[in-house]
């Protein structure tokens, strides 16, 4: 029995896709303003603003169901998991990514992320409807089977921690940047009461640190289960594909990273660095590798 595809159901979650555009696009001005009345000299606007980050979840949250709702869309029309391509990776990657942020809202610091969480999430959906999109498709043999649900979805879950790890360690390289502090322009000076109300540069970089532990341990398992795989499909292990190679300088960087940070003291800035040229390596691995690149895990469903 043939799989049966449903393109007209994959247009009803490119709707749903966009209307989650929309409903984040209002979140992330919900915030916006609400890190600009914080920063305010007023303290009756300062209270407002508490009110504001709560309007700014809810609309977060009703986003983040289309957001969902559009993915199970993609899936049924595809009669298979919505993660066989860069459109599909794109919008499962930016939910996941979405839906951690909003879990570890427990975490009183992480909320202040916020715009950049959305901000991000925006514009890798906005990458995938115009740049990425492909009509729904069946698998290639290489991809059915089980592996493609264990290997890509942990993939995708430690790239969406490390890249909370990454706002993370870009607010803390904001407001440790020694042009802010300087600066005597009136628009900087606001800019760095931003920076004022967000967590101490100890707590960010420790936050950043921890989610960057989780995403390591992530992506090693997403290596050893790439290996497992390529040996089921083409019966070698390791074979230095441009993906494979990728992935395994993405591990050494993260790795690099927790060992300079627990054995050799690299903090700070340079630890934030680090972390940031990790994440840069995932997005090259997503986007330029599987754009530009041959390879058997080139699977950007491109023409």
């Amino acid at each position: 029995m043939g799989i049966v595809l449903n393109e007209g159901l994959s247009q009803i979650s490119l709707i749903f896709i966009y209307a989650a555009m929309a409903v984040y696009t209002a979140a992330f001005l919900t915030f916006a303003t609400h890190l600009s009345r914080l920063a305010s000299d007023k303290k009756k606007v300062r209270t407002s603003a508490t009110k504001l980050e709560r309007v700014g979840i809810i609309v977060m949250g009703f986003a983040a169901l289309l957001h969902g709702v559009g993915v199970v869309l993609r899936g049924i029309a595809a009669s298979r998991v919505p993660w066989a391509n860069m459109y599909e990776f794109s919008i499962t990657g930016s939910f996941v990514i979405m839906m951690i942020f909003l879990m570890a809202l427990a975490i009183k610091e992480i909320r202040l992320i916020a715009t950049f969480v959305n901000g991000f999430v925006l514009l890798v959906l906005g990458a995938a409807t115009s740049v990425f999109y492909v009509e729904v498709k069946s698998l290639m043999p290489a991809l059915q089977t089980y592996w493609l649900v264990i290997h890509v979805m942990v993939a995708i879950l430690a790239t969406a921690f490390f890249y909370i790890a990454a706002a993370f360690s870009i607010a803390y390289l904001l407001k440790s940047a020694k042009w802010v502090e300087k600066s005597k322009a009136k628009s900087v000076a606001t800019f760095r009461r931003v920076l004022a109300v967000f967590p101490s540069i100890e707590n960010m970089e420790r936050l950043a640190y921890r989610f960057n532990i989780i995403g390591f341990i992530l992506w090693s398992f997403t290596l050893i289960a790439g290996a497992i795989w390529a040996e089921r499909a083409w019966h070698r292990y390791w074979g230095w594909d441009t993906k494979e190679v990728w992935t395994f300088i993405i591990w050494t960087i993260y790795a690099g990273y927790l060992h300079a940070n627990a054995t050799r003291g690299w903090t700070g800035k340079r630890s934030a660095w680090l972390g940031l040229i990790g994440f840069l390596a995932v997005l090259f691995n997503f986007t330029i590798v599987n754009l530009f690149f041959k390879g058997l895990h080139v699977y950007s469903g491109l023409k």
